[in-house]
């Protein structure tokens, strides 16, 4: 399967630059899974599509403020994105700018000591204090616009240790969740630190020549076991997040969520066989040639997936990060 199989044109007006407010006033493209039929609503009507015992899966990582800008001592700038916590002073890093095996540069007082890692690099210092004075909110580069942490970050985040913002939950507001569980609907929360595995864009020919890097995951026994109840009296399991059912999928067999920790590298695109009971899926909008478009189009069906994408187009929906929704129903 070529990576060319997923790409598409997306004029730049529909690239979303900041948050819909309030959040659930952003647009929900409902698509029926086993019919030709979709629906345009709004994601505040997301209640319409959930029964007393569904449901709602949701991943509760939240988002570091890790993008630092640093300078060298001549000034030139230089932009580390933190990716991974090594020790208490040891970052894991990607840094863009013109520097070279070992350098040192500057953030506000602190010093930064860079160390080349092949095509990583290692930063060392006081970090948390540079993280909490300097730390910036770690955007996609489709998004031009400064945007405070907090917007970037899902009213239900808890976990420490994402680079990145789990995007389909950016939608829900706390009103929202209540009215679910007002209905009945069960709020189930499972932790994906999201990391470079995520965003980072395939370059192979191949779609299957692709390598996810190891994200840590997190189920706890009660979401495990409050999922594989609803889903033995057939009720609806919705995933929220290309992030969430990686997870899920990763802890899953014979439909079947089990308790446990651990790092998944599991790439999903067309072909895969679904292992876990999720029958419903809301996700964004995906950049062309991503693994989380791939992932929706293995849910889906590639055919299918597009076919919607053209739709979603026509109709001015917004894309990628901040913009619209979509679920996906059985």
């Amino acid at each position: 399967m070529k990576l060319s199989e997923f790409d598409f044109e997306l004029p730049k007006s529909l690239i979303a630059q900041e948050p819909v407010e309030p959040r659930d006033h952003a647009k929900l493209l409902v698509v029926w899974k086993n019919e030709r039929r979709i629906e345009h609503r709004f994601f505040y009507d997301l209640l319409d599509y959930f029964d007393a015992g569904d449901v709602l899966v949701l991943n509760n990582t939240k988002v570091l403020p890790a993008k630092i800008n640093a300078r060298k001592g001549t000034g030139g700038k230089v932009e580390i994105l933190l990716l991974r916590k090594v020790t208490d002073e040891t970052w894991e890093a990607i840094v863009r700018g013109k520097v070279h095996g070992q350098a040192v540069v500057h953030a506000g007082e602190f010093e930064i000591k860079l160390s080349s890692a092949g095509d990583r690099w290692l930063c060392m210092g006081k970090m948390d204090e540079i993280i909490a004075r300097y730390g910036r909110t770690p955007l996609p580069p489709y998004i031009k616009k400064d945007v405070a942490l907090e917007k970037y970050q899902t009213v239900y985040a808890m976990v420490d240790g994402s680079v990145a913002a789990p995007t389909a939950g950016l939608h829900f507001t706390e009103e929202l969740l209540a009215r679910l569980k007002d209905k009945g609907v069960h709020i189930v929360y499972i932790t994906l630190h999201v990391g470079y595995g995520t965003f980072h864009m395939p370059s192979c020919e191949h779609v299957e020549e692709h390598r996810m890097e190891g994200e840590y995951f997190s189920i706890s026994q009660e979401s495990a076991t409050l999922i594989n109840e609803a889903h033995k009296q057939g009720k609806r399991i919705c995933c929220v997040g290309t992030t969430t059912m990686r997870a899920l999928e990763s802890a899953s067999e014979n439909y079947k969520v089990k308790p446990g920790n651990g790092y998944t590298e599991l790439f999903i695109y067309p072909g895969y066989t679904f292992k876990s009971p999720v029958n419903a899926f809301i996700t964004n909008f995906h950049v062309p040639k991503s693994t989380p478009l791939m992932l929706t189009a293995a849910f889906l069906g590639k055919e299918r997936l597009f076919e919607v994408y053209s739709v979603a187009i026509s109709q001015g929906y917004r894309f990628f990060s901040f913009g619209d929704a979509m679920i996906i129903l059985a």
